[in-house]
């Protein structure tokens, strides 16, 4: 995976000892982490980075991080996880209302923090794609069914497996668009047998084979070499 790849997650943190802990948590989950210390830190990297999360501490030495997240909130989109050692509902409560995706308590598991972020990753992801979605042809083979889960290819219920169904939903809310590999395996990284590329490349394999076996004229997925997946554009 190259750097280029890496989500960029924004540490604001100002014990070095529990910094250390997380950058070499999301290090080794594949992420790139950025460390700083203060608030005033943090805008500074906010302007300029393409920061994917915010790990944001409450109590930093320039700012308070209920005020700093309120901040960021008027001008930014950044999904945010406040790591605070206050532990009462009524903080927890606070800051999910102004804007927070989650709440991690100290102490605290740096790998189960790694997953929260990789977890709130994935649902950004998620409904950035629905939301982004361009309108579709009259001419379009694949219908959804949010309900049921169930993904139709020129009017036939295809059966997936749970990583297929939400590999295969991601690919036809944006056709055309090229998903990498890694932000593949962020949708699916809680799935057995997707923890690599080539856990994506077989569940690619086995769609392939399940559309084909509805439409074997038709190449559904494309393989952008160098690049990833993407479901073909023009139909």
């Amino acid at each position: 995976m190259t750097t280029a790849m890496k989500p960029m997650i924004l540490v604001v943190e100002d014990e070095r000892s529990v910094a250390d802990s997380i950058v070499y948590a999301l290090r080794t989950d594949g992420c790139e982490p950025v460390w700083v210390t203060t608030g005033g830190a943090a805008r500074e990297e906010l302007r300029a980075r393409e920061i994917a999360l915010i790990i944001l501490d409450i109590g930093l030495p320039d700012v308070n991080g209920f005020d700093l997240c309120r901040e960021i909130r008027r001008s930014h989109e950044v999904p945010i996880i406040f790591l605070t050692a206050r532990a009462e509902e009524l903080d927890r409560v606070a800051g999910l209302e102004i804007g927070a995706d989650d709440y991690v308590t100290k102490p605290f598991s740096p790998r189960e923090l790694s997953a929260r972020v990789r977890t709130v990753l994935r649902r950004t992801l998620q409904q950035r794609s629905r939301s982004a979605a361009p309108a579709v042809s009259s001419s379009f083979p694949f219908s959804i069914d949010d309900h049921r889960r169930l993904i139709s290819y020129f009017g036939k219920t295809l059966t997936l497996t749970h990583a297929e169904y939400r590999l295969l939903e991601q690919l036809v809310r944006r056709p055309g668009w090229v998903y990498s590999r890694e932000q593949l395996l962020d949708l699916l990284w809680d799935e057995p047998g997707a923890t690599s590329a080539r856990g994506i490349d077989s569940h690619v394999k086995s769609l392939r084979s399940k559309l084909r076996a509805v439409r074997p004229d038709v190449e559904a997925i494309e393989t952008r070499r160098g690049q990833g997946y993407a479901l073909r554009e023009r139909w």
